[in-house]
């Protein structure tokens, strides 16, 4: 009885702000509901206009893109940089509190700067290409594919890629949340004993057959939680589309209209709750999947014992 007492605030948050607008959620969309209340029970109807709204598609592959970009980019290039922090070098702490800055910063200051910094016009990232000889990009602007722009080719969808205006999201995404990471990987690398290197060194093992045999074995229940929370919150962005895209947000040509974007526009905007509680129930549900497969998968390949 004691530890449910101790556990009750937790769990009375955890009811009324996570686990009652799910329930509440999943009810609504079974009705026809605008903003002047509820009118009428129209059953699984919401769902069978979801599934063939090619929107709701276009937004749900995008999304898909999005995440396929976000997170290896996000692990493998924190996994580089909190190595290079392990290895002692001076002023660690600065270098940790440096990196962490963008996470703690607000989303809606680092959108309004990130969108300078993409300006076709006055843009920095323009500049600096300039610099290097090259055309300037339309980074927010454009709806083609990073492949095609890349081949100069007209590709297939499968094959072209996130549009240059949803890959730019995705460089923005990376770059914010890469402090978070660093500090978990860098805790992780911290957490293997030394012994392991030194008994590596002594067999004659390479930098590269101790990378692989060595650190990310040890470390992979660390990479297990950063794969899993970064995937999750890359399927939940919605900020950067709204603030940067546009007008109207999810432009050009529908490219940078994710899902939770897609909720809030027929939600919210267009007030068909009924319809908006549906797409955020199959968007519950698609993540709960998501989660699943990925630790029944990644969990097999995590080594707990140190």
């Amino acid at each position: 009885m004691y530890p449910l007492i101790l556990l009750s605030p937790a769990l009375a948050i955890l009811l009324i702000f996570k686990v009652f607008p799910i329930i509440y959620a999943f009810r609504l969309s079974f009705y026809d509901w605008g903003i002047a209340g509820e009118r009428g029970f129209v059953g699984f109807l919401n769902y069978v206009y979801l599934f063939k709204d090619p929107f709701f598609w276009q937004s749900l592959w995008n999304t898909f893109m999005y995440a396929l970009f976000a997170v290896p980019m996000g692990i493998i290039i924190s996994l580089i940089i909190a190595s290079l922090l392990n290895r002692g070098i001076r002023g660690l702490g600065f270098f940790r509190t440096a990196y962490f800055l963008p996470v703690i910063t607000s989303i809606v200051a680092v959108s309004v700067v990130w969108k300078w910094l993409y300006n076709p016009q006055r843009g920095l990232f323009n500049y600096l290409l300039t610099l290097l000889g090259m055309s300037p990009l339309k980074w927010l602007e454009e709806p083609r594919g990073i492949f095609e722009l890349l081949t100069g080719h007209s590709l297939p969808m499968l094959l072209k890629g996130p549009s240059l205006a949803l890959f730019s999201l995705v460089l923005l995404s990376v770059w914010k949340s890469l402090g978070y990471n660093i500090v978990i990987f860098l805790a992780g690398l911290k957490n293997i004993p030394n012994v392991y290197y030194e008994a590596a060194k002594i067999d004659g093992a390479g930098p590269i057959s101790t990378l692989f045999n060595v650190t990310l074995p040890l470390l992979s229940p660390t990479t297990f939680y950063v794969a899993i929370m970064t995937t999750i919150t890359s399927f939940q962005v919605f900020a950067p589309v709204w603030l940067m895209t546009g007008p109207p947000p999810g432009g050009p040509l529908g490219t940078t209209s994710v899902i939770v974007y897609y909720l809030f526009q027929k939600g919210y905007e267009e007030y068909q709750v009924g319809y908006g509680s549906a797409i955020a129930f199959v968007f519950f549900i698609l993540i709960l999947t998501i989660t699943v497969i990925q630790k029944t998968v990644l969990e097999k390949r995590v080594y707990y014992e140190v």
